[in-house]
């Protein structure tokens, strides 16, 4: 149960992470203006943390080997391919749910881009987000393994409880809306 409780802690953080890089990226990067770019109503982006958890998953066992530092560099590159296929898969079967659920798929505009399969994936996304999850595995994971470890149980329980309900709330709101 513990360690549910650190990957739901993981998913909320990388969700909110993912909308953060998502605003960025439409205020000071494309200019294009605030909005809300998860589907649910708060400051999160499921899909980030599923792809967070993803590569924790799949990549994990891998990163703890000690290797030389010419396997270490191939090691970075199989890595990134790796989170970019997985992104990438997972975008796509996101975009097919949320088409399913809600007729559209937040990132439509990826039909501007030169290399895109129906504005539902491009090439350039996806190589960013392999870059995004060697980041993630590399850096920000294990800082925020030893920022769980560090924190008081009781703080932790309550904070992963909260976030719970917070997140299921808001999935209910968000699905009373849709199915109205």
């Amino acid at each position: 149960m513990e360690r549910l409780k650190e990957y739901f802690a993981y998913f909320m953080m990388y969700s909110v992470i993912g909308w953060c890089y998502e605003v960025f990226l439409e205020v000071v990067v494309y200019h294009w203006g605030f909005s809300n770019r998860g589907v649910l109503w708060g400051p999160y982006c499921p899909v980030y943390g599923v792809g967070a958890l993803a590569f924790i998953f799949c990549f994990r066992k891998r990163m703890k080997k000690r290797e030389c530092l010419s396997r270490k560099l191939l090691e970075l590159l199989l890595v990134g391919v790796g989170c970019m296929i997985v992104a990438t898969g997972i975008e796509l079967a996101a975009s097919y749910l949320l088409e399913a659920l809600t007729g559209a798929w937040p990132w439509q505009t990826y039909a501007d881009y030169r290399y895109h399969f129906q504005a539902r994936i491009a090439l350039s996304p996806s190589v960013r987000f392999g870059i995004g999850g060697v980041i993630f595995l590399y850096i920000l994971q294990p800082i925020l393994e030893k920022l769980v470890q560090h924190c008081p149980a009781k703080v932790f329980n309550r904070c992963v409880y909260a976030l719970a309900a917070i997140m299921a709330a808001d999935g209910i709101f968000t699905a009373g809306k849709l199915f109205r």
